[in-house]
């Protein structure tokens, strides 16, 4: 998704809270304050491996892959992509405060805000407004990882880039074909074979 040059990053995320969670305005102001506007450079980081997330972000621009460290091989594993217009955090690690598995990487120059997990629950006790936005947020979580696991066991691996081309058609110019074929949880030959035969169909 390209960055949202018509309104600002403050109109965007409360375009999104509306959208996403139903929020009222009077919800949506009382957390204004709250929200804090971060830039991030491609291939830094908005959380560490084996660090405790302490923030929820609004991708306003840019995009993001969470992946993983293999300690046995020193490889890299892709676990997820996430695009501007949606919400970013290690929900896991924000809920339980332990520390987060995952490296979570700028793949472009990225624009957020973002929203301390202390004034989120203090949201929580203000509004039953952000109370539903935290409980969406964490069925969305839960629906796209119970579908990323579901699709390794239960579809091919051209259906996998099939799907993840429906969700982003523009992937194989934004993210190089290594990290989608790490996402995909396949070798990169396998993937040139895929992309030759969808060629040819």
């Amino acid at each position: 998704m390209p960055p949202f040059h018509h309104v600002s990053p403050r109109q965007l995320l409360a375009q999104q809270l509306q959208a996403f969670a139903r929020l009222a305005e009077e919800d949506i102001r009382l957390a204004e304050e709250h929200w804090v506007l971060r830039t991030i450079p491609r291939n830094e980081f908005f959380n560490f491996r084996n660090s405790v997330c302490q923030y929820i972000g609004f991708i306003v621009s840019g995009l993001f892959r969470l992946y993983y460290v293999d300690p046995a091989t020193d490889l890299e594993h892709d676990v997820a992509f996430a695009p501007a217009g949606t919400f970013l955090t290690s929900l896991k690690s924000l809920i339980t405060q332990e520390a987060c598995p995952y490296f979570i990487a700028a793949l472009e120059d990225a624009e957020l805000l973002v929203i301390n997990v202390r004034q989120l629950h203090q949201l929580y006790d203000q509004s039953h407004g952000w109370e539903r936005f935290g409980r969406l947020l964490a069925e969305q979580y839960l629906v796209l990882q119970q579908a990323k696991s579901e699709a390794m066991l239960f579809q091919t691996a051209e259906q996998r880039y099939l799907t993840l081309l429906a969700q982003f058609p523009d992937v194989t110019n934004r993210i190089s074909l290594g990290h989608v074929a790490s996402y995909l949880g396949i070798k990169g030959p396998s993937l040139s074979r895929i992309r030759a035969q969808l060629g040819r169909a």
